[in-house]
C-alpha cells in the first residue's frame, strides 16, 4: 500500500461518527487541560488511560493524540493572560505573549499562536506521510542488536535533554530498568524481584506505576500551592492577526514548523526543547533582538508553532519503530499494548487502520483545533474559577476507580497509592518521573532482545559495535557524553572565572520569566497577575511559585 492510498484508508477510519466523535474530545480536553492550573497532558493521559480500554484501540489512540496535541495550545491561553505556563511547552510564550498582552495585543498573540499551531501541525502531518513509510521499511532490517541500541539512545536523550539534573535524570532512569525486571523472567521463568507475592509475578502494572506517579503525586503536588490565579474578566477583541502580524510572523512559522518537525522525531525531543530552539533561533536572526521579551510577536508564532509540530512528529518514531520519543508517547505506548498493539515496523502492514488511521485524525483534530480556540478563548480561560481542591478530589476518585477497573485487581490499587507518594516525594526533591517512567517502559524491550543479541553472539558484545547501525548507534551515544562532560567542563571553567558580583546582576531588559529559573529549569511565576489591571501584583503572603514541571 503506497501513501497516497494508505492516507485515503486513513481519512475512511477517522471520518466515522465514533472517531470524529473521539478526536473532538480529545482536543477539547486537551485545550481544558492546558488551561486549568495543576493538570497536564501526562497526568491527564494517565488519569484517562483505563478508559481507552472499552474503545476499539484506533479510536483510544485517536483520543489520546487529540488530548497531547491539544493541550499545547490550551497553556498557551494563561501563557499569554496571566504569565502563568498552562503547561512546561508553553514557558517560552510568556516571554513575549504576556507582553503583548500587557500593551493590549493579547488578542493578536492567542491567533497568531492558533494558526501557527495548525500550520505547524499540519505541515508535520505531511513529514509524517512521507518519512513514517520508508523508515519503517528500514526498521524492518533491524534486528536485536539494533533495538538494543535504539532502547539505549532514547533513555539516554531523555536525560541528557530533561530540564533537570542528569544524574537525578539517570538514577530515575536506572530505577525505572529495575523496576521494569519485577516478574518471572521471560526467558527461564524465575520469578524475580516478587517476594513471594503472587499479584507482582506480571510484573508492576505499567496503568498503575504511571497513574501513581503523574496522577496521585501531582495531585498531592498541586494541594501543596496556594497561589491563586485571578480569571480575566475583560473581554477579549481582535483575536484575527493583522497584515502586519501576518507579514512579521510568518518566517517564523515556517521555520518552526520544520525545527518543530525534526525535533519531534529526535528521541528526547517535545514541545519544550522545540520551542526554546525556536525562541533562540528567532531572537537570533532578528535584525533588532532587543524586541524580544518587549512583545515581539514572533516571540510567540515561533515557539507555539514548534511545540505543536514537535507534539505530532513524536509518534514517528513510535509508530514506525515502537520507541517512545517522550513521556507522554511512553503512555501511548502502554496503551497500545494493553489493547495487544506492538507499535513498529509492522504496524503498517499489520494494523494499517491504525497507523493511517490516527495519521487522518490528526488533520481534523488541528482544524477542529484552530475552529474551536480563535473563538471561545474567552470561555476557555473562565474555567480557572474551578477551585483545586475539588478539581483534586474528582482526579483523585476517577484515578481509583480506574485502575481497579483495569484489573479488577485491589492490588493495583495499592500500587497507585504507593507510586503516588512517591511522585509526590521526587516533585518536593527535585527528580523527574519522566525517565523512570521512559525507562519502565523500554525496559522488557532492552531486556529481551539483550538477552536474544547474546544468544546470537554466543555471549560475545562485539555483535554491538560490529554492525553498521547499532554500531553507529553507540558512537553517536559515546560522542553525546563526551560532547556534555566536555561543555559542563568549560561551563564550570567559566563561572569560577566570573565575578560573583557580576553574576548577581540581571538585565533589565530580559523578560522576568527568563531571569527567575527554577531548579526544573523553568521559569518561576513569583507573582500572581491581577488581569483586569494588566499588571502584576505581588503574590498572597506564602504562596508558593508555579513552575511549569508542577502543572
Amino acid at each position: 500500500m503506497d501513501s497516497w492510498d494508505g492516507i485515503l484508508q486513513g481519512f475512511s477510519v477517522a471520518l466515522t461518527p465514533t472517531n470524529l466523535l473521539y478526536v473532538f474530545f480529545g482536543v477539547l480536553i486537551g485545550t481544558v487541560i492546558g488551561v486549568l492550573p495543576g493538570l497536564g497532558p501526562t497526568a491527564s493521559i494517565a488519569l484517562l488511560l483505563p478508559i481507552t480500554y472499552t474503545v476499539e484501540p484506533v479510536t483510544a489512540i485517536i483520543l489520546l493524540a487529540g488530548i497531547y496535541y491539544g493541550s499545547m495550545y490550551g497553556g498557551t491561553i494563561t501563557s499569554v493572560l496571566l504569565r502563568l505556563p498552562g503547561e512546561a511547552a508553553s514557558v517560552v510564550t510568556t516571554f513575549d505573549g504576556y507582553q503583548m498582552a500587557k500593551q493590549g495585543r493579547a488578542g493578536p498573540a492567542l491567533g497568531i499562536a492558533a494558526i501557527g499551531s495548525y500550520i505547524g501541525g499540519t505541515v508535520s502531518v505531511i513529514g509524517m506521510i512521507l518519512l513514517a513509510p520508508p523508515l519503517a521499511d528500514l526498521a524492518v532490517s533491524f534486528g536485536p542488536p539494533e533495538y538494543v541500541a535504539l532502547t539505549i539512545l532514547g533513555i539516554l536523550l531523555v536525560t541528557y535533554l530533561g530540564t533537570g539534573s542528569v544524574l537525578k535524570s539517570l538514577c530515575m532512569a536506572a530505577l525505572g530498568l529495575l523496576l521494569a525486571t519485577i516478574g518471572l523472567d521471560p526467558i527461564t521463568g524465575t520469578a524475580r524481584f516478587t517476594f513471594g507475592e503472587v499479584a507482582l509475578f506480571n510484573g508492576l502494572d505499567f496503568v498503575a506505576v504511571a497513574m501513581g506517579l503523574f496522577g496521585v503525586g501531582e495531585i498531592l503536588h498541586s494541594l501543596e500551592r496556594t497561589d491563586k490565579v485571578q480569571a480575566v474578566t475583560s473581554k477579549i477583541k481582535g483575536i484575527w492577526p493583522t497584515r502586519k502580524d501576518f507579514r512579521d510572523s510568518s518566517g517564523a512559522i515556517g521555520r518552526g514548523s520544520l525545527l518543530g518537525f525534526v525535533i519531534g522525531v529526535l528521541p528526547g525531543g517535545g514541545g519544550v526543547v522545540s520551542s526554546l530552539a525556536s525562541y533562540a533561533m528567532e531572537k537570533r536572526r532578528a535584525k533588532d533582538p532587543s524586541r524580544f521579551g518587549k512583545g515581539a510577536i514572533e516571540g510567540v508564532a515561533g515557539p507555539e508553532t514548534a511545540n505543536n509540530a514537535s507534539s505530532t512528529s513524536a509518534f514517528i518514531p513510535l509508530l514506525t519503530l515502537g520507541i517512545p520519543p517522550n513521556v507522554v508517547l511512553a503512555l501511548i505506548f502502554g496503551a497500545l499494548i494493553q489493547q495487544n498493539i506492538t507499535p513498529g515496523p509492522q504496524l503498517i502492514e499489520q494494523e494499517p487502520e491504525i497507523f493511517w488511521g490516527v495519521i487522518a485524525s490528526m488533520v481534523i483534530g488541528n482544524m477542529m483545533l484552530l475552529a474551536l480556540n480563535i473563538p471561545l478563548v474567552g470561555v476557555f480561560v473562565q474555567m480557572l474559577r474551578v477551585r483545586a481542591g475539588i478539581l483534586a478530589a474528582f482526579a483523585l476518585l476517577v484515578t481509583m476507580v480506574g485502575v481497579f477497573s483495569v484489573n479488577n485487581n485491589a492490588f493495583d490499587m495499592w500500587v497507585v497509592l504507593g507510586f503516588g507518594v512517591i511522585g509526590w516525594l521526587m516533585k518536593k526533591t527535585g527528580f523527574e518521573p519522566g525517565p523512570l517512567v521512559l525507562a519502565f517502559v523500554l525496559g522488557s524491550i532492552l531486556e529481551r532482545a539483550f538477552r536474544q543479541s547474546m544468544l546470537l553472539s554466543g555471549g560475545d558484545l562485539d555483535i554491538f559495535v560490529t554492525r553498521p547501525i547499532s554500531g553507529g548507534m553507540f558512537a553517536f551515544m559515546a560522542l553525546i557524553i563526551i560532547v556534555s562532560a566536555i561543555t559542563s567542563r568549560r561551563r564550570k571553567a567559566v563561572f569560577g572565572r566570573v565575578d560573583p558580583a557580576d553574576v548577581d546582576e540581571t538585565d533589565e531588559s530580559a523578560p522576568d520569566a527568563d531571569r527567575q529559573v527554577t531548579a526544573e529549569g523553568s521559569p518561576g511565576a513569583d507573582s500572581t497577575t491581577d488581569t483586569t489591571a494588566g499588571t502584576p501584583t505581588d503574590g498572597p503572603s506564602g504562596s508558593t511559585s508555579t513552575t511549569p514541571g508542577e502543572r
